[in-house]
């Protein structure tokens, strides 16, 4: 399934230009196609990273606004923002399913649809934009979510 150049239509919606084709492409590909496709990188290294990323723009945001906060209430607010749930809520709010490169069992039993496969896939091409554009790019693509 396609749905046109996922550095155009990501890039456009996250407010990125992504530079690197092979990097992208990393990052939308599940360990079940990387499992059937010998040389095939999967996208869970990099989500690794988007997820640190992401964590570190939502806490920051969180401090700057709601700076008399405790941590008490700061560390739920976070831990809700950048759920799976959300995490996967975005995914779909970018199209990022149909870019997707999956295995024929995966493909065959939804996972363009599953929360835990969009999730990984968002925190993945997240990781992306932080290792081409840095923090401040990546604040713009995490802002571009409407997260808060």
């Amino acid at each position: 399934m396609s749905a046109g150049d996922p550095r155009e239509t990501l890039g456009r919606r996250l407010g990125h230009v992504f530079r690197d084709r092979d990097l992208l492409r990393d990052a939308l590909t599940h360990r079940s196609f990387a499992n059937e496709n010998p040389g095939a990188t999967d996208n869970e290294r990099l989500a690794l990273l988007g997820d640190a990323v992401l964590a570190l723009v939502v806490a920051e945001h969180l401090l700057a606004t709601a700076p008399a906060e405790p941590v008490g209430v700061l560390t739920p607010r976070r831990a809700a923002l950048v759920s799976g749930e959300n995490l996967a809520r975005w995914a779909q709010g970018l199209g990022l399913g149909a870019h997707l490169r999956l295995g024929r069992g995966e493909e065959q039993t939804g996972g363009r649809d599953r929360e835990s496969v969009l999730a990984t896939a968002l925190e993945a091409v997240l990781g992306v934009i932080y290792r081409e554009g840095g923090l401040e790019a990546s604040r713009r693509a995490v802002a571009a979510l409407a997260v808060w």
